[in-house]
């Protein structure tokens, strides 16, 4: 292929409304071009690159045993009602009327298709074990589409689903994906690890998450360096770092606190570790009912479903499980009230807080619920004294601290030399907290560290949580007839191109891996329009390449060589070659490694032996 042919268009600034960093090369290498917000046109580097990653899919997921088939993008409203998302799934559902008033939805996922497909052609248990895939656009009308690609509202997915007797057989799928999804991102060339997650939104009891490793990503990761453990931050289990809880060495005493709502500030104050200290945070959710249902966004079926790729770049696990409490909030006193303690430096886990036994629709609590409550404004709260409507949960670190700093429930008061059991009761514990650099690892093993990744890749084993209401069965070998066991599998295959950027870029631009690459190698003729030795020399690089089996494309634009360098190396291709008429004279050309900008003379005829090893 001739750059003259094909279309090159970079741009020598990014565009105003770009944000992370793969967005503004992806936009300034003409990747991509915006139509609508979170909307993309995806141009022809773009698109090779996005070729390039389905194709690797496509044989992994093949290799695995899966079969390929299409599901629309639009999709009937009957089968989402019988699924019960019609109404639970919220305002990121497109939905849409056709010309007879027939409700529809653009698909954000495909449980309901699939599991109808599955329920008509999966009859018996001969007909299993079956896991289909496809590879399709989808529509999340996100409220704020940003960072590009990454969290855009149409984006293209490949979703699997498998369909199993039972849940050891369901297991084995389950490893079968993760197994196929490992060697899909080590094709890729991509730094990445495997981590344990939350359910989330989509249900099941089996989840693992593929994060690209960034120092842009937006996800948390726990792991240890030592060990195999790693998890997202929202699930990773926080170890009690007070073994025995201490006797008591000091009264407990009012302390005026004057302008300090802040555990930092109040340890300064004081002359204290903040380690000492104890954060109050009021939640409130729903009246208990018996049966009630977890929180929406928490590893229930009543809030929005994953895709796979959480949402893409949705904030996590638990995004919709915690509000600010405002106009839309219950009355004060409609809404059961929790008082959760956490060490002063340390971070609550809403969705470990939105699992507390008998709650739902936790949120925090409103200013006047607070008031009503504590009498108190934020700041100044704490568990000493406090009205017994209010439910008291304390993370498990704070249930075994002695002589602790609180709030005194009195504006600029704090009260110190609290001790459980002596003045107040023990509370309920939990482990409601992030986990922290350093923390032991929970496997033993080790120390934690935390990285930051991008959500590329979502496995889940769903059991029946589609199947059961959608009446999806199978005839088993005694004859009765069971709810087919599920799981479902996600790649964001657009997501992927942000993600791979985020990771492997340069001041230059893009520094793509040669696996995904739009073009494996670039070969520049110098002079191209003065030199019949050049151009000659360059077809014949060229056409060996390209009989090798390598994407390669022959820049003859006749452009000055500062400026097709430019273009190239913002655009990322692994390899360069460039030929001018100074190398030929000395019987060299010029090989340019991308990643590290690299280079080397070499004969052309070691050169072409070079690339066909």
């Amino acid at each position: 292929m001739k750059a003259s042919s094909f279309h090159i268009s970079t741009l020598r600034e990014a565009p105003a409304d770009t944000e992370v960093i793969s967005h503004r090369l992806m936009s300034r290498a003409g990747m991509i071009r915006r139509l609508a917000g979170g909307i993309y046109t995806y141009m022809p580097l773009g698109l090779r690159s996005i070729r390039r990653i389905e194709a690797i899919v496509r044989e992994e997921m093949n290799s695995a045993g899966a079969i390929e088939l299409l599901m629309p993008v639009v999709q009937p409203a009957e089968l989402w009602m019988e699924s019960e998302r019609w109404q639970k799934y919220g305002p990121e559902l497109l939905r849409l009327k056709d010309r007879h008033g027939r409700d529809f939805i653009v698909q954000p996922t495909s449980e309901e298709v699939i599991t109808d497909i599955a329920r008509n052609e999966l009859r018996s248990y001969r007909d299993l074990p079956k896991n289909f895939y496809h590879i399709q656009t989808k529509f999340r009308d996100e409220r704020r589409p940003r960072f590009g690609v990454m969290r855009g509202r149409e984006f293209t997915m490949k979703d699997a689903y498998s369909f199993d007797r039972d849940r050891d057989a369901a297991l084995r799928s389950y490893q079968s994906m993760f197994e196929a999804y490992q060697r899909i991102f080590t094709r890729m060339g991509l730094g990445f690890r495997a981590v344990a997650a939350d359910t989330g939104a989509i249900g099941g009891s089996a989840s693992h998450e593929f994060q690209v490793i960034a120092e842009t990503g937006e996800d948390r990761i726990a792991y240890c360096p030592d060990s195999e453990f790693a998890a997202n931050i929202e699930l990773a289990p926080a170890p009690g770092l007070i073994a025995v809880r201490a006797d008591p060495a000091e009264p407990m005493r009012e302390l005026a606190t004057p302008g300090k709502a802040r555990c930092e500030d109040v340890a300064a104050f004081l002359g204290i570790a903040l380690q000492r200290t104890v954060k109050s945070l009021v939640l409130a959710g729903l009246p208990s009912v018996s049966g009630a249902a977890r929180p929406a966004g928490v590893g229930s079926p009543d809030s929005p479903v994953s895709d796979g790729t959480e949402n893409p770049l949705s904030a996590g696990p638990g995004h919709h499980a915690f509000q600010s409490g405002g106009a839309d909030a219950p009355a004060a006193g409609s809404a059961s009230i929790w008082l959760v303690l956490l060490r002063g430096d340390h971070e609550l886990n809403e969705v470990k807080a939105a699992k507390l036994p008998g709650m739902t629709g936790l949120r925090f609590a409103t200013e006047a619920e607070i008031e009503e409550h504590f009498g108190c404004e934020p700041g100044y709260l704490g568990p000493v004294g406090m009205s017994p409507a209010v439910r008291l949960v304390a993370d498990t670190t704070v249930a075994n601290m002695a002589d602790f700093v609180c709030g005194a429930n009195r504006a600029n008061f704090h009260l110190a030399g609290v001790n459980w059991g002596r003045d107040l009761p023990e509370p309920m514990v939990a482990d409601l907290r992030n986990i922290c650099e350093g923390d032991p690892s929970p496997d033993g093993k080790g120390v934690v560290a935390i990285c930051r990744g991008i959500e590329v890749g979502h496995v889940f084993y769903l059991g029946t949580r589609y199947s059961a209401p959608m009446q999806c069965t199978f005839v088993d070998e005694d004859g009765s007839r069971k709810p087919i066991e599920m799981g479902c599998y996600g790649i964001g295959i657009t997501r992927l191109l942000g993600a791979a950027i985020e990771q492997n870029h340069d001041e230059r631009g893009i520094v793509w891996p040669e696996a995904i690459a739009p073009f494996a190698v670039v070969v520049v003729g110098l002079g191209w329009g003065k030199s019949a030795a050049v151009r000659a020399m360059c077809l014949r690089i060229h056409a060996a390449l390209d009989a090798a089996g390598f994407d390669v494309i022959l820049d003859d634009r006749d452009l000055r060589p500062g400026v097709m360098f430019a273009d190239w190396e913002l655009i990322g291709v692994p390899w360069r070659i460039t030929v001018g008429d100074r190398g030929l004279a000395e019987g060299q050309v010029e090989l340019t490694r991308r990643q590290g900008m690299y280079n080397e003379k070499l004969a052309p005829a070691i050169l072409l032996e070079r690339f066909r090893r």
